[in-house]
């Protein structure tokens, strides 16, 4: 069973984030910001979510594997890789929609499979960071 989205996923020593927002919401943005501390791209714009049986995985459409949409630059081709286990869905948002202490998040993205959902505000300088730990945290739980 799978499911397409739209968003942006990323990994992270072999963690993935997946990233969801309106368009220009800074997905890709922070996609860029991430590849540039040594993340690897796994999809931008079309997210394909599967049952990897243990957990989620994210892979591309296979027509947009290795594509990164650069806002007033283009679409550039970047080192990628095929898929990745999910471990966290980030909801990008302004700053002042962000709690300081949430509840914990899940969300169901195929039936029966869910993932710890956040929300982040993408263009804040801390940002790729956030990401970095939350992966890092949750890989340990």
């Amino acid at each position: 069973m799978s499911t397409r989205l739209h968003g942006t996923c990323v990994a992270v020593e072999g963690r993935g984030a997946l990233f969801r927002g309106a368009p220009g919401a800074g997905k890709s943005d922070l996609a860029l910001r991430l590849l540039e501390r040594g993340g690897k791209l796994v999809a931008d714009d079309q997210v394909i979510i599967e049952d990897g049986g243990e957990g989620l995985l994210a892979r591309a459409a296979p027509r947009l594997q290795g594509k990164l949409e650069v806002r007033g630059i283009g679409i550039l081709d970047v080192a990628f890789v095929e898929a990745v286990p999910l471990l966290a869905l980030f909801d990008l948002c302004a700053p002042e929609d962000v709690a300081r202490l949430p509840e914990p998040v899940w969300e169901e993205l195929l039936p029966g499979r869910k993932i710890r959902a956040f929300r982040l505000a993408p263009f804040e300088a801390s940002a790729p960071d956030k990401v970095r730990l939350t992966l890092s945290a949750l890989a340990q739980l």
